[in-house]
């Protein structure tokens, strides 16, 4: 029936009813915006490890390596390794946000800045997220239309997937999703590599996709195409830049219940992930072998699925039901928090602080899961409206970054003001509008040197690097010439900042607020100037952060590697 047999709709119903039992658990938890925006905080390492991993995974990451790598390459790999050089600043980031004491990262623009910037902060966090979970959707249907043979459509996928995490996300909030993330992220793992080695075997091996794949540009990480050096490297800096402005980081950084917690969950949940798109990669370039003779060709969005279609029901019965639910799993993971962030976005820092003042509780729980209901409808239009996964990717990969220079310039200056702050974001989403034109793309290709050019068109390397350079450039220059921000505030902030979590510190619904009776420590900083606060890092963060560099480094050592296995 639709393409599965028996023992695929056995494992998919015994999914479905055991997470909705978890759904039930979690939403009887619910009973403030704690408990549905950050879970409590009351989540520990392991928990953490797979909440990072799966609000971070999804079958859109899938799809668009596979896809990318199935028409380039294996330099298709940096559509998700984009993130790797990330991995070692999640160490240091983690305890950052967890010592906000807030709920939402709208939160601190407001205690930095003021409610304007919150304000606008909250619209392209919302704007930006629900764009991502259409990207995912759109991946996630594209799988499955591939692993059923076409009996069920992308259309219907996406709406059926829709129904199921809005639903389990609006009932049990970022609790829920966590427990999610943990089921998804261990069948995410296992299918990952489960699915390799039979897909290696069916083209001879690491010597099979040599004979047969003629093109030796395939098997480098850095092709003179597309994805080049620079190419690579602003993709990197963009996401480094713009990680820390993605609503749901708050959440997977602060729903532990230490920093420690925070910290190993979220280098860590990624670091994970780091090695599952190796394994999306080589499926990649597997299929780039399996379906070098199909007729019609094969649409590279549903590469990814079609190879788990061919090969899994030969492994064992059962196995396609698996694949699904762990990609339900995966969709319903990480929507239902992207959802959460953006209701927690919408009414913590615009409902709640211009809207409706001094109600319960229950009142913004309830506006809470409403505005979810409103962001995934959002979501599926987008997920109609976009071409395919990696042109969507591409898309969320610009827009992430937006408000990245207002967040690194008030982090770490204390001169960053309220009209900087707007300036950079408005500035750098006008350069990214002008740049995306077709008028602009064809004086690009007349005028401009060939380096700066791919297709005819003003290559988004380019763009990227030309939006951030103008954000940050006139956030600072619009700072030094205009109101600095009140002292008092940001005394608050930067003390906070520098006072670890107490054991068993209690919540406070009052963002940057401290418990009562702590100590707090004496600046110790880097450069020694009043207007700049870079912290010195202690001995546990330096460790740390040599220690994923080392995992960076043998990450992309054993790839390199790879591409010469079976030449």
């Amino acid at each position: 029936m639709l393409g599965l047999g028996a023992w695929d709709w056995i494992a998919l119903a015994v999914y479905f009813t055991g997470i909705t039992a978890v759904g039930i658990w979690a939403a009887r938890r619910v009973s403030n915006t704690s408990d549905f925006f950050v879970g409590g905080r009351r989540f520990g390492k392991t928990m953490m490890v797979f909440f990072s991993f799966g609000a971070g995974t999804s079958g859109n990451d899938a799809v668009g390596v596979s896809s990318k790598t199935y028409i380039t390459g294996m330099s298709g790999i940096w559509f998700q390794w984009l993130w790797l050089f990330c991995t070692p600043f999640y160490w240091l980031i983690a305890p950052m946000f967890r010592r906000m004491r807030a709920l939402t990262t709208g939160d601190y623009f407001e205690q930095r800045y003021n409610s304007s910037v919150a304000g606008l902060y909250a619209v392209i966090g919302i704007a930006v997220l629900t764009i991502n979970i259409g990207i995912i959707l759109l991946g996630a249907s594209s799988m499955i239309e591939a692993t059923t043979a076409g009996a069920i459509s992308r259309p219907i996928a996406i709406v059926g997937m829709t129904v199921m995490f809005v639903v389990y996300g609006m009932a049990g909030g970022l609790a829920a999703a966590i427990i999610t993330d943990f089921i998804q992220g261990i069948l995410t793992v296992l299918l990952s590599f489960l699915l390799l080695p039979f897909a290696l075997h069916a083209v001879g091996g690491f010597s099979g996709l040599h004979v047969a794949i003629e093109d030796k540009n395939m098997f480098s990480l850095v092709a003179p195409g597309e994805i080049n050096m620079f190419y690579i490297f602003m993709l990197c800096l963009s996401a480094l830049v713009g990680i820390v402005t993605q609503p749901h980081i708050m959440g997977v950084c602060a729903a532990g219940r230490s920093e420690m917690d925070g910290q190993i969950g979220f280098a860590g949940g990624n670091l994970l992930k780091r090695f599952c798109t190796i394994a999306w990669m080589l499926v990649g370039m597997c299929a780039v072998v399996m379906f070098k003779e199909s007729n019609p060709p094969i649409e590279p969005d549903l590469v990814y699925g079609t190879v788990a279609q061919r090969l899994l029901p030969s492994i064992m019965p059962g196995l396609v039901g698996i694949f699904l639910a762990a990609l339900i799993a995966s969709v319903m993971s990480s929507c239902d928090a992207f959802m959460v962030s953006c209701s927690g976005l919408f009414t913590q820092n615009v409902y709640r602080r211009w809207l409706v003042l001094n109600k319960g509780e229950k009142h913004y729980v309830l506006v809470g899961r409403i505005t979810a209901l409103l962001v995934a409808c959002s979501a599926v239009v987008f997920a109609f409206l976009v071409n395919d996964v990696p042109s969507g990717l591409v898309l969320f990969f610009k827009l992430q970054a937006l408000m990245g220079a207002a967040f690194w310039l008030g982090l770490f200056w204390r001169r960053a003001t309220v009209a900087g702050a707007w300036a950079a974001t408005l500035s750098g989403f006008a350069v990214l509008m002008a740049t995306s034109l077709p008028r602009f793309h064809a004086w690009a290709a007349a005028h401009l040197p060939d380096y700066m050019i791919w297709e005819d068109k003003f290559r988004d390397s380019w763009q990227i690097c030309m939006y951030l350079f103008t954000a940050f450039a006139v956030g600072i220059i619009v700072s030094l010439l205009t109101k600095r921000v009140d002292h008092s505030k940001l005394d608050q902030l930067y003390s906070c900042l520098r006072t670890p979590i107490q054991p068993d510190e209690p919540h406070n619904p009052i963002p940057f607020m401290l418990p009562e009776g702590v100590t707090i420590p004496s600046p110790r900083k880097m450069i020694s100037h009043p207007d700049f606060e870079i912290p010195i890092p202690t001995r546990t963060s330096v460790l740390g952060f040599l220690f994923f560099w080392a995992w960076v480094g043998a990450c992309i050592g054993l790839v390199y590697w790879m591409a010469t296995w079976g030449a």
